[in-house]
């Protein structure tokens, strides 16, 4: 029996308010006219899909329009955020319906690849998704945060109020996310309405937000926005220094701000979420075991235009590769591509490498290999040593990172 549900972008605030409400329920979302508002400014109410059951709204997909930082290059990608379905019409084809519009609208638009951070790790693997980073969460505590080097302090510090910290933080930002593939763009409206917006009883039981930034000569070099969670066991401190998020340039710039971070008093341990895996805490602090580190899956992505994604980006080897595509999905993707000279072009000639289109999110930004893909069974290997000049060809020295779940 066909679904008897619709699909279509939404037309107005309330339309766009009912199809977030779909995932917004299961978080306790209140979906007040005034957080619709602010939330439509960076999502577009037409990049918000509705599904609909005879005029109805029970689901809703949404897609952030970001530029990517990808090896080499910045690329126009969807950011997939608010996916959810009413749970009276649950395992009945909504998701599906819904990805399947979504999709073939980035597709229309002209942006080759999509991104998201997955609610469920067993979800968006049928959709073209593969997983595309790891991502680690630390908790540091006090008598840990020692420097394995000696360490003396430079530059200025300062702590300064959200409309300063809109001027300042996205100097850095600019300056940082150019070189790390997974970091986004930010419009003023992403810092002031999300970055360092404070929305009332976001703290999960800590203090307001604070702003940082690290300045030598005048000119910022390092920001971070973090909170303080008091708490007392028996009239001792017991308390946590929460770190949002703490940016620096390479080398001292993000040594000073951490260094900043784990010596605010009245904090029992640092915790901090979503470090890429080659953060630089590991060879600055003196224990790094102790940082207690907990792995996790980060990105996932998906080639929405395999030709133009593959194209779109630097590789730091020479060579060619013949891919052998299956993409059940987005059927415009199926079949043999030749990667050679920066360019992919459909191809008549013998595959190299097999592999479905979410291999191919996977090893995009370079965060895993396509030889871990080969051991993992999701590659196969047509033509010994395939695997390792394709690895070749995609490494990049520096680990994908997103610091925030849009």
């Amino acid at each position: 029996m066909r679904p008897s549900f619709k699909v279509r972008p939404c037309r107005d605030l309330d339309e766009f308010g009912r199809a977030v409400f779909a995932i917004g329920q299961y978080f306790g979302m209140e979906p007040t006219e005034e957080r619709l508002e602010r939330f439509s400014k960076n999502l577009p109410i037409e990049r918000m899909h509705a599904a609909s059951e005879n005029g109805t709204i029970v689901g809703g997909a949404g897609a952030f329009p970001f530029e990517l930082t990808v090896p080499g290059a910045v690329v126009p990608t969807a950011g997939v955020t608010v996916v959810g379905t009413f749970p009276t019409h649950r395992r009945r084809g909504v998701l599906r319906a819904m990805m399947r519009a979504q999709l073939d609208d980035v597709h229309e638009r002209g942006e080759p690849l999509a991104l998201l951070w997955a609610s469920e790790d067993t979800i968006y693997g049928r959709f073209g998704y593969g997983m595309a980073s790891v991502t680690g969460d630390v908790t540091i505590p006090k008598q840990h945060t020692s420097y394995a080097r000696p360490f003396e302090r430079e530059g200025t510090l300062r702590i300064v109020e959200p409309d300063e910290a809109l001027t300042l933080f996205p100097r850095v930002w600019d300056k940082v996310r150019r070189r790390i593939p997974g970091t986004l763009a930010r419009t003023r409206n992403w810092w002031e309405l999300r970055v360092l917006f404070e929305a009332p009883g976001s703290s999960e039981g800590g203090g307001p937000k604070r702003y940082v930034v690290l300045e030598k000569d005048g000119v910022p070099e390092a920001y971070a926005i973090y909170r303080h969670k008091p708490k007392w066991d028996e009239g001792v401190s017991n308390s946590e220094l929460q770190v949002v998020e703490a940016v620096g340039l390479d080398g001292r710039p993000t040594a000073e701000i951490w260094r900043y971070l784990l010596d605010i008093d009245w904090a029992e341990r640092i915790t901090a979420s979503l470090l890429p895996a080659d953060h630089p805490l590991w060879w600055l602090l003196a224990t790094p075991r102790h940082m207690r580190l907990r792995i996790g899956d980060g990105l996932w992505v998906r080639l929405v235009d395999v030709g133009a994604a593959l194209s779109a980006r630097r590789y730091a080897a020479d060579g060619a590769i013949v891919f052998d595509v299956t993409d059940d999905f987005c059927s415009w993707n199926a079949g043999r591509w030749r990667l050679a000279d920066g360019r992919a072009k459909r191809t008549t000639a013998a595959a190299q490498l097999a592999c479905d289109v979410t291999a191919l999110g996977s090893a995009y930004l370079g965060g895993f290999t396509f030889s871990e893909l080969v051991r993992g069974g999701r590659v196969e290997e047509l033509r010994r040593g395939a695997a390792a000049r394709a690895d070749a060809m995609f490494a990049y020295d520096r680990a994908p990172w997103c610091p925030e779940i849009f």
